[in-house]
């Protein structure tokens, strides 16, 4: 019987872009995939009916750490009652590697990895502050993959090569578009519309990505100043849109922060202050400190230094930001487990 690879995590698009990379990779390597997710985040719409897949499973799981006590015991009890299945299923497809991503959505995998004898696990940690499931698992994992970790023997990010393909360098303020990721950013909605006016007398185009639950009210502010702005809910051609651009004001989750990196596009980054570990600012502190990009907290915005900050040399940042990242990352991961595996 042909080995299988199970890829798992998700939850929310920074995991599943990753796992949807390694599905890529393996597909065209001839190389069977089973996805376990869960029914529970955006896994189903990512994976449902891809037909990459020997299987795609979503099971009824849910996180762990933002539950009260009985909640928690729930949960892991239902966590549990998962891994068995995941055991049967590896059994069953002779599985003996598993890629976790990370997120809620790979813990009944993840631990099933851990049961089966000669089962190898590997981890993609995405953030610069480990999640907790990470965390606990990877102690058990054969390697760990991380963009922010020294010791990683891949540091590149796996992101999608129309990224690369429509990179350009940038030496002039044209267009700046505004990303809050496909659930919008009401901080970064409100910001937009803050200098949009002084953008627009300066003859700067707008492009604005504002998440569903904000799009109808940014666009009738945009209407009520009279300003021309490309102002969309969700897309699926966001490199496109990001090679139209020669700023970017974002959210700094990983995958959006290291696609940016890819285009080469210069990048004042707003962190959510509520993620995990604050991991946003971490993510996006550790290209700030080597003087590739802007960044700033949401208390600390102030249109003023905004100006100034678009009125400094872009010009080097984009040329710097081309090497900050190989577009090979997801093969050389792969290089890597397949060739562990022969030993």
């Amino acid at each position: 019987m042909n080995e299988t690879v199970v890829v798992t995590g998700g939850g929310t698009g920074g995991h599943l872009k990753v796992a949807d990379a390694f599905i890529e990779e393996f597909h065209n390597r001839g190389i069977n995939v089973i996805f376990i997710g869960s029914s529970n985040g955006q896994d189903k719409a990512w994976f449902e009916n891809d037909k990459r897949l020997e299987k795609a499973i979503f099971l009824d799981t849910r996180g762990v750490v933002n539950k009260k006590s009985f909640g928690k015991v729930l949960s892991l009890l239902n966590i549990f009652s998962k891994t068995m299945q995941c055991l049967k299923l590896y059994s069953k497809y002779n599985v003996k590697t598993v890629i976790s991503v990370g997120g809620f959505s790979a813990a009944a995998a993840t631990f099933a990895s851990i049961l089966k004898f000669g089962c190898k696990l590997y981890i993609h940690e995405q953030n610069s502050k480990m999640g907790k499931l990470n965390e606990i698992t990877s102690k058990f994992a054969t390697d760990v993959f991380s963009s922010f970790d020294e010791n990683s023997l891949v540091k590149d990010y796996p992101v999608a090569k129309e990224f690369f393909n429509t990179a350009r360098v940038r030496d002039k303020i044209k267009t700046i578009a505004f990303f809050g990721g496909s659930q919008g950013a009401i901080c970064i909605n409100d910001f937009a519309l803050k200098v949009a006016p002084r953008l627009n007398e300066m003859g700067i185009k707008i492009i604005h990505q504002t998440g569903k639950n904000d799009f109808l009210r940014v666009k009738q502010e945009y209407e009520k100043l009279n300003i021309k702005a490309d102002v969309f809910d969700f897309s699926k051609d966001i490199p496109t849109k990001m090679s139209s651009a020669d700023f970017a004001v974002s959210r700094a989750g990983a995958s959006t922060l290291w696609e940016l990196c890819a285009n080469s596009l210069p990048t004042f980054f707003i962190p959510y202050k509520h993620a995990a570990g604050d991991h946003q600012y971490y993510n996006a502190k550790a290209l700030f400190d080597k003087g590739l990009c802007f960044l700033k907290r949401e208390d600390e915005l102030n249109a003023d230094e905004f100006f100034e900050i678009i009125n400094s040399d872009i010009h080097k940042i984009s040329i710097e930001l081309i090497s900050s990242i190989n577009p090979n990352a997801i093969s050389l991961i792969i290089n890597i487990i397949l060739q562990n595996n022969k030993k």
